[in-house]
């Protein structure tokens, strides 16, 4: 990135380090160099959208865009039944005590965002995690928990088992391929419902159209209590009180609001209600979202069911927020957004790598969105990085192997950095020089599909799926204070020399300011 990535883009004080270093700092950082590859990362069966089953079982998502989106009138069910059950407070709030030290009072918090392939990439984050936040007070993985299609079956492998050894409660926000089993094993394992009490939210079809839907759509299986997966987590100590899909947390010093965005349409005006009320209380706020509103240096507000947009909410003064964290696309990017009458920019942060394959950076353009410059951007991985890993996938795949499309690291940074006009933040990157052929590769290569938000994204993506290092996977971790937020975003490379002690990739400090 640019020159300014150093320091810290409009926040104060040293950049904090670890020992392992970072991309920032060189290709070992990174992890091209992988002194011997983490357990975590080696073995086991790699998911693949490849077969057909997944791809048949997440047919919702293209079967919306044809005929529209049910989930709202889903999401309204599944709330009716949580209020009458008398499950749901009436403010949606959990109250998460925090610790006191000096007599002031903390938390501190993992984000991580689309975990749930139940392979070697998701299982490569986790040992990281827990050097980094086995401490935490709670973690909330942020969208899509369960892949391909959010079935009760799957929770056991690919949430119960990775994070077995995580001691604190972890809450939830659901993501699309959530929806595409109706938020049945969603609500089932985190939200503690009797599923088999919902009701069904169709009446008569009003179209041809509605008919076709119906007809084509995939519906969760109709089971009895006795025939689910038995519930884990459930002890004292690692029980959570969330009951419904959207929901805040009060931790003392901070108050972080969760909302459920669903397949990708505007989110329904009851939740849209209570996002409004819960926003007005004074406290400092954190908005944690399926979808995040600045992304490939695109603004995307995200509408509400009766007017309005999640971003209206987030940008209002009298509502503190200070930052704005989703999932769904499987990088890190931060966009310090300045906003008229604060002194602090507000943090728009992108946070899927949480397991799921690698979405590229090197597709998008130079930054230049709502007021935020190449300069203040960072992303994870490096442009150049991204370009180098998706020449090595495609080489596999398309050049048999023979190093043929292969671009190397520094040639890659060297080219985005010619591309886009900006300095290659790794200090040996920064004299690169192109070959011919590395430059034939990028060209070829460049335009090719792998930003993940296309509509082919999943053949593209998971046909070039990448289990070995370097893995390019990150979290978050979010310490608060009565005076400040501290937000850090580490990285899981599949190294082991990385895995006690995992790269440090971003980091900002919020100062906090009651109202």
């Amino acid at each position: 990135m640019a020159s300014r990535e150093e320091t810290r883009n409009g926040t104060a004080g040293p950049r904090s380090r670890t020992s392992a270093g970072s991309s920032r700092d060189s290709l070992a950082g990174a992890g091209w160099r992988c002194e011997e590859v983490g357990v975590s990362a080696s073995g086991g069966r790699p998911f693949s959208w490849m077969n057909p089953v997944p791809l048949w079982q997440s047919r919702n998502q293209n079967l919306v865009r044809l005929f529209g989106d049910p989930t709202n009138e889903e999401r309204r069910l599944w709330m009716k039944l949580q209020r009458e059950a008398g499950w749901l407070p009436e403010d949606l709030i959990v109250r998460v005590p925090p610790r006191r030290e000096a007599g002031r009072q903390k938390v501190s918090f993992i984000v991580v965002g689309d975990t749930g392939e139940g392979d070697a990439s998701q299982r490569a984050v986790v040992k990281p995690l827990l050097a980094g936040g086995r401490d935490t007070d709670f973690m909330v993985v942020c969208s899509d928990v369960i892949y391909p299609a959010g079935d009760a079956g799957d929770y056991d492998a690919k949430f119960y088992e990775p994070y077995d050894d995580y001691p604190s409660p972890i809450y939830a926000l659901p993501g699309n391929h959530d929806w595409y089993d109706g938020l049945v094993g969603f609500m089932h394992h985190l939200c503690g419902a009797d599923v088999s009490a919902l009701p069904a939210a169709e009446g008569r079809p009003s179209s041809f159209k509605e008919r076709l839907r119906r007809l084509l759509w995939r519906r969760p299986a109709r089971r009895g209590p006795e025939d689910l997966p038995v519930r884990r987590r459930t002890e004292e100590g690692r029980r959570t009180g969330q009951r419904s899909p959207y929901f805040a947390l009060d931790t003392g010093p901070l108050l972080v609001v969760g909302i459920d965005t669903g397949m990708g349409g505007p989110i329904d005006r009851e939740q849209a209600g209570w996002l409004r009320g819960i926003s007005r209380t004074d406290k400092p706020k954190v908005l944690l979202t399926g979808k995040p509103l600045y992304v490939d240096g695109e603004h995307h507000p995200y509408p509400m069911e009766d007017g309005g947009t999640v971003d209206d909410v987030v940008l209002d003064p009298n509502h503190n927020y200070v930052a704005a964290i989703g999932g769904d696309i499987h990088n890190y990017q931060r966009y310090p957004v300045p906003v008229g009458g604060r002194d602090e920019p507000l943090q728009y942060i992108v946070s899927g790598g949480g397991g799921a394959y690698m979405s590229a950076t090197h597709r998008i353009p130079k930054v230049d969105v709502g007021g935020v410059t190449e300069d203040d951007f960072i992303c994870y991985p490096r442009r150049g990085d991204s370009l180098s890993f998706y020449s090595k996938l495609y080489d596999r795949r398309l050049g048999l192997g023979m190093g043929w499309l292969e671009i190397a690291p520094g040639e890659a940074a060297a080219y985005m950095a010619e591309r886009l006009g900006i300095m290659p933040a790794r200090p040996e990157d920064q004299e690169g020089y192109i070959g011919k052929r590395a430059r034939r590769a990028a060209d070829w290569i460049f335009p090719l599909p792998g930003s993940g938000r296309t509509h082919y994204h999943h053949f593209f993506s998971e046909f070039f799926d990448w289990n070995d290092p370097p893995l390019f996977k990150n979290f978050l971790r979010i310490d608060a204070s009565e005076s400040e937020v501290r937000i850090r975003c580490f990285a899981a490379t599949g190294c082991a020399e990385h895995e006690d002690d995992p790269p440090l990739e971003d980091e900002v400090r919020i100062p906090l300011q009651r109202k």
